[in-house]
């Protein structure tokens, strides 16, 4: 068991370091790349890494200092910051994936007719609005994180000396105040379930589109017009593809998060922060990836060229 829990903590340290690699590379491409013209898209890719940093270091803090420790100094405080800040994280990273589907679609949708108008959203200074709001609400769906009850008497809770437990939500079947109860199907509706939902129809209207766009024959008056935009074309189409990626991984993941807590109970289950660990971290660690390497912002070329 030993040997296992070893493995186990060098899977997680390993995720966390590409993780960490892969998202601190964006933020600096972008703002190497962009410095003076960041656009709305990019703000919310900067947005999400700065999130996927965030949650990746306040998770990892946490299973050190409480979970995987004897450090029983940890006062309760500690314990429902550390919470916060995972919750804080989390939270941002799932609004700025629905930002970047709904941004994504809204640029594809009814391309022929629009050509190169610009969306809503293009504007930097909505995008910036739009960014606080969706931190905003990650503060504020973190808040009732100090308030719930963080014990559980009627159950051996696999947990330190320090009394946080390994589930964000305590909640056994034995034992789960009522506002515990609130906050955990409150949060699973609003942060997990509603964002699923949009990023998963928002992805079938981008197939749609891209399968309308793609049986379209383009007329022979329009071919030199064509042409003149045959470079801007295959970029967005590749970066659209990085984005349906991208958006596939959050819904396999937030799916499994979902199924596991409706159908198991977390304080039975003795690696369930683990497993938690790895269901929520695989999404903030690849995404960076695949946004970057989709959207040519991995390039070392594109990468030196202001060097």
């Amino acid at each position: 068991m030993d040997h296992f829990n070893i493995d186990l903590m060098g899977m997680r340290v390993f995720i966390s370091i590409i993780g960490l690699v892969g998202n601190v590379f964006l933020i600096v491409s972008i703002i190497h790349t962009r410095l003076t013209a960041v656009k709305s898209f990019e703000l919310f890719l900067l947005g999400l890494a700065t999130a996927n940093v965030e949650e990746i270091i306040i998770v990892n803090v946490y299973d050190i200092m409480i979970l995987r420790t004897s450090y029983t100094s940890t006062n309760t405080w500690l314990c429902r910051w550390l919470k916060f800040l995972t919750a804080w994280g989390e939270i941002s990273s799932i609004l700025f994936t629905v930002l970047i589907s709904i941004f994504r679609y809204q640029k594809l949708r009814d391309a022929k007719k629009r050509v190169s108008l610009p969306i809503y959203m293009d504007s930097i200074r909505v995008a910036w609005m739009v960014s606080g709001v969706c931190v905003m609400v990650s503060i504020t769906l973190g808040i009732p994180i100090f308030v719930i009850n963080l014990q559980d008497s009627s159950v051996n809770l696999t947990v330190n000396h320090t009394g946080c437990p390994p589930d964000f939500f305590p909640c056994s079947k034995e034992h789960c105040p009522v506002l515990n109860r609130a906050y955990k199907y409150l949060f699973l509706m609003l942060c997990n379930m509603l964002p699923l939902i949009i990023v998963t129809v928002t992805s079938c209207l981008i197939v749609m589109v891209l399968l309308s766009q793609r049986s379209t024959v383009t007329p022979v008056t329009s071919v030199c017009s064509h042409f003149g935009r045959k470079n801007k074309r295959p970029r967005l189409q590749r970066s659209t593809l990085a984005v349906m990626a991208a958006m596939a991984l959050f819904q396999v993941d937030w799916t499994l998060y979902l199924i596991f807590q409706l159908s198991f109970n977390p304080t039975e289950y003795p690696f369930w922060a683990d497993v938690e660990f790895f269901i929520s971290t695989s999404y903030t660690s690849i995404s960076p990836y695949v946004y970057g390497i989709g959207n040519n912002l991995f390039s070392v070329n594109n990468f030196m060229k202001k060097c």
